[in-house]
């Protein structure tokens, strides 16, 4: 999209668009007489869902659009937090508050249109694409996105890759800056949670001005934000690890109880067993035998495992530092040179609890025994001076090395949390021309864009497996005693260790690890990216031939753009060496030349029920040197039988390539939560298919012989793992979407000619669907269908380890593959009406507005012919969703209120499926609908200057108990934070001088 800047003369208004109509209904009503005049001066433009400029047509699709009123109304400073109201939204894959944890991308804003996945929704900055912030994907950063920046934001749901390429899949977002800007505004806002933290800092300013007579309008934006986050441990719900009580009883009643303490096993003096005794020490330093994680009554009283909760967090600090600026100059009555410009740097930081460490991690090719006896040499068998007495007395089984051992986990504090901090850089810039010809009859531009994303992540708290390994083999050094008698120095066993400066390690006990040693085992990662994006495209648009009921319209265009991500950790977190996840580095690229043509053909006007018909269609084709030639297309139409009532209704097949993370990315390493393992409790007979299949496992057998049924522990549910696999086999998806509604303005009702009415229906099915199954479908697959294609994913342990036990899932993979698909249905419906009060005898001016979406069905299906898996009416994606806005203004106040409404939502059928057996059904774990009621003044004390302030969670609504061990939990939140407010009753205020 472009705006042109060449005013154009028209006896008049071109024919409305629906952003337009949407846009003017929130502009002062001084505005809206000047574009009802007979003559006026209008900007050509292109509105999302058509590249035609000077369009005499709507959209067939359905477009919302949030304008500059709209968004400072809000008190946003990231527009994720606004787009987020919008019930077209459904649960972002990255934001504050679910990124904590992750490897990658802490902090990172993005948004998933229909909850369809977020790599299918678009983003773009005055029509251009925007290079993405996440290595691998075509998912953009809306941290880049400077938000007073925005003129509106231009929302068109449904397939649009035949006009917009791939990703276009469930919509666009497009970002239209301002221009033609003159003065300065400068932006301060401040804001604080009633709880006193997740303090937030934004200023900005705004400056531009015209220059050459008029020829030319330049503009700079400098912006700086921070928000400063929150803890897990400054919240009273959240401050102590718990697990739903549900997991253990099986009770839907008991979904949202905690069961509270569900301390870690791992604790910081360290857990050991020797000779099948498990020891450990008390709070004083004493070595007790047995080992209780939560007590002996399980309330916390005596309780040795660790509280997590301590340590992790709500919502993830970000600060942001941000410079955009734009340019256009006329050069020629019909030629006009444009740039645009934007750096952002984002920075942003994790903590997470301490490292926990199992000895498996250091001896994993023993099963996590350590040896406690080193050979000095001529077959003398020397004991680790640190070990316990008690522990060696209880150590009477020898390896197969015939030395002694123990097994051991532990949380090393000594090392402090796991900490992460994150730095992106942002760089975009487009250049280009854009003109007309033929007596102003077509437009034209021409455009290169170029974008990179450049992070630099470093972190801290996890180990050199290796250097451990050394460290833990301990021997008295019998040629170099202390100057103390009675002390002699201790050494690794290792010589070669030693010379690499070896610092032996003691694990036996609270804070025994020496710095000494920190500094020997200390294992700092790093993780760099470098995305980038170029594109050159033309585009030629305009009237062919004037028809007897309008102009008959086409564009044509073409496009080249290169895609490369490339991905690079540190060798540690390569090879898996670091006791955390294996990651390989990913790199990759891809090009694509497109073609498009769009067309307009207005059927009928001015005719008894026809006062407008058009037909549009369009189509591209585009080869990729990945997946070949594909071909997306599209056709609709709009029909008012009468001006105040329009019908409009839209086909689209669009495509999505893989991007690189999918084609390339090699064995990832992650671990999931919510897992239920399906064999848990099945016995030595019985259980049907899923009995035999789980007893075909030679591991699962194991445990059963040894406790009577399949038993796992703690440290089982929290440690499964796997691996997510990119796939270079992968082909392109294909959707078709399908939209219908109807738009009433009546004009002809008294005190209702401000009032809009839309309604539409949608239906989106995607078919070959990338993406990696479900790992709760992997599992329901293997054991209860008996599809070995899925067995092939599922690894068990085959023998016991130091904190595992037998037969106990080690890892469940997720490669990517073209699945059998998606669809989702439902209905929007908007409600807008502004205007004056006086007609009713009330002073003041009103602008009301509803958004609301009824989601109808929609569901993934893992693999073709098997039972869809629904989303809909499942956290994150309730049945029914709706956002209200009310402003009143009076004089220089303006009062606005916005009410978002999120519908009863069910627990994932999938987790739900595992407890089958237990009388558990579908839709019986659901959680109430949230009703959350913003509110904002602000007063214009002077022409220049604007006071404001609000509140946002006025009844402090506290977000539902999803906690852990259940799908939606995002960790260290006791809820889903990416779908519920974690941050309760907040306020903020702020001034903004114009001049």
């Amino acid at each position: 999209m472009f705006i042109e800047r060449k005013r154009l003369r028209r006896v008049a208004l071109l024919g409305s668009t629906a952003a337009c109509l949407a846009y003017a209904a929130n502009t002062p009503a001084a505005f809206a007489q000047d574009l009802a005049a007979e003559e006026v001066e209008i900007e050509q433009m292109v509105v999302t869902g058509s590249r035609i400029v000077g369009q005499t047509f709507e959209s067939p699709s359905p477009i919302q659009v949030i304008d500059a009123g709209a968004i400072q109304q809000s008190g946003a400073i990231n527009i994720q937090d606004l787009l987020l109201e919008s019930p077209v939204f459904g649960t972002p894959a990255l934001s504050r508050t679910n990124s904590a944890f992750l490897t990658s991308g802490t902090g990172v804003a993005t948004v998933d249109l229909r909850d369809l996945g977020s790599d299918r929704t678009l983003v773009l900055i005055n029509g251009r694409r925007v290079v993405s912030g996440l290595p691998g994907s075509a998912i953009v950063d809306l941290n880049v996105i400077p938000t007073p920046f925005i003129e509106r934001v231009e929302i068109l749901t449904g397939g649009a890759s035949s006009l917009y390429g791939s990703d276009a899949v469930a919509g666009v977002v497009n970002f239209i800056y301002k221009t033609d800007f003159e003065g300065v505004e400068i932006n301060g806002r401040f804001g604080i949670t009633e709880e006193g933290d997740d303090e937030t800092y934004d200023a900005n300013i705004t400056m531009g001005g015209n220059f050459a007579d008029g020829r030319g309008n330049a503009m700079l934006f400098i912006g700086h934000t921070d928000q400063e986050g929150v803890r897990s441990s400054e919240r009273s719900n959240t401050q102590v690890d718990d697990l739903s009580l549900f997991r253990n009883t099986r009770d839907p009643a008991d979904f949202g109880v905690p069961l509270e303490p569900f301390f870690s096993s791992f604790p910081p003096q360290g857990r050991f067993n020797s000779g099948g005794t498990n020891f450990t020490f008390d709070p004083n330093g004493t070595l007790i035998e047995g080992f209780s994680t939560n007590g002996p009554a399980g309330d916390g009283v005596g309780a040795n495992g660790f509280n997590r909760q301590a340590f992790r967090t709500i919502a993830v600090p970000v600060e942001r530092y941000m410079f955009a600026g734009r340019a256009s100059y006329e050069i020629h009555d019909n030629v006009t040179l444009f740039a645009e410009g934007t750096y952002n740097r984002t920075e942003s930081s994790r903590i997470i609890e301490p490292f926990p460490l199992g000895s498996d991690d250091i001896f994993p090719f023993s099963a996590g025994l350590v040896p406690i006896e080193v050979d000095t040499g001529d077959g003398i068998l020397e004991v680790n001076p640190f070990v316990p007495d008690d522990i060696l007395a209880a150590a009477t089984d020898r390896d197969d090395d015939g030395l002694r051992d123990i097994t051991f986990a532990r949380r090393i504090t000594e090392f402090g949390p796991r900490q992460g901090r994150t730095t992106r850089d942002f760089y975009r810039f487009v250049v280009g021309a854009q003109g007309t010809f033929l007596e102003d009859r077509f437009n034209w531009d021409f455009s290169y864009n170029y974008g990179t994303t450049i992070e630099n992540q470093f972190s801290s708290g996890q180990v050199n497996v290796v250097n451990f390994r050394n460290a833990l083999q301990v021997r008295t050094d019998t040629e170099d005693f202390d100057n103390d008698a009675d002390t002699t120095d201790l050494v690794c066993a290792n010589p070669d260790a030693v010379a690499e400066g070896c610092v032996p390690v003691n694990i036996f006990g609270v804070g025994s690890i020496s710095q000494d040693a920190v500094g020997y085992i200390d294992a700092g990662a790093s993780f760099q990216t470098d995305i980038t994006q170029q594109v050159v495209s033309g585009n030629v648009s305009g009237t062919l031939v004037d028809l007897p009921a309008g102009p008959l319209a086409a564009a044509v265009g073409i496009e080249y753009r290169k895609e490369s991500s490339v991905e690079e950790l540190d060798a540690l977190t390569n090879a898996g060496l670091n006791a955390g996840n294996a990651l390989p580095d990913t790199r990759g690229e891809f090009d694509v030349v497109e073609f498009y043509t769009e067309v307009n053909v207005p059927v009928l006007a001015d005719l008894p029920f026809a006062h407008r018909l058009n037909l549009i269609g369009a189509v591209r084709v585009a080869d990729y040197s990945t997946v070949g030639t594909v071909t997306s297309y599209n056709g609709g139409a709009e029909w008012s039988p009468i001006a105040d009532i329009r019908v409009r209704g839209s086909y689209a097949r669009s495509v999505r390539a893989p991007n690189v993370a999918e084609l390339f990315t090699g064995p990832s390493q992650t671990f999931p939560s919510g897992l239920t393992d399906p064999c848990e409790e099945i016995g030595p007979t019985g259980g049907g298919a899923l009995g035999d299949n789980c007893r075909a496992d030679p591991g699962v057998a194991a445990n059963i012989d040894a406790n009577g049924e399949f038993t796992v522990n703690q440290a089982d549910q929290q440690g499964i793992s796997g691996f997510n696999v990119g796939n270079p086999d992968l082909k392109e998806e294909e959707s078709d979407s399908f939209t219908i509604g109807v738009q009433i303005t009546p004009s002809f009702v008294p005190g209702l000619e401000n009032l809009r009415i839309e309604v539409d229906y949608f239906n989106i099915e995607i078919d070959d669907a990338i993406q990696a199954p479900a790992r709760g479908f992997t599992l329901d697959q293997c054991y209860r269908k008996g599809n070995q294609d899925f067995c092939d994913l599922i690894t068990r342990r085959s023998a016991a380890t130091a904190l595992n036990s037998v037969g106990s899932l080690e890892f469940v993979d997720a490669p990517q593959r073209n699945s059998g698909g998606l669809e989702v249905e439902g209905i929007d419906v908007v409600v807008s009406w502004n205007g004056d009060l006086e007609e009713w005898g009330l002073v003041g001016s009103l602008d009301a507005r509803v958004a609301y979406t009824h989601y109808i069905d929609g569901f993934v299906v893992p693999l073709v012919g098997e039972r869809a898996n629904p989303f809909v009416g499942e956290i994150g994606t309730a049945e029914n969703q709706f956002t209200a806005n009310l402003t009143y203004t009076i004089d220089t106040v303006t009062v606005g209120f916005t009410g978002t409404y999120i519908g009863s939502s069910e627990e994932d059928d999938q987790f739900i499926a595992a407890f089958e057996a237990f009388d558990v059904r579908p839709g019986s774990i659901s959680v109430g609908s949230e009703f959350y009621l913003d509110t904002q003044v602000s007063w214009v004390a002077t022409e220049n200057f604007e006071f404001f302030g609000g509140i946002d969670n006025i009844f402090d609504n506290d977000a539902p108990n999803i906690l852990s061990g259940t799908t939606f939990n995002v960790t260290g939140t006791d809820t889903a934070a990416d779908v519920y407010d974690v941050f309760g009753r907040r306020y903020y205020f702020g001034a903004r001088l114009r001049f």
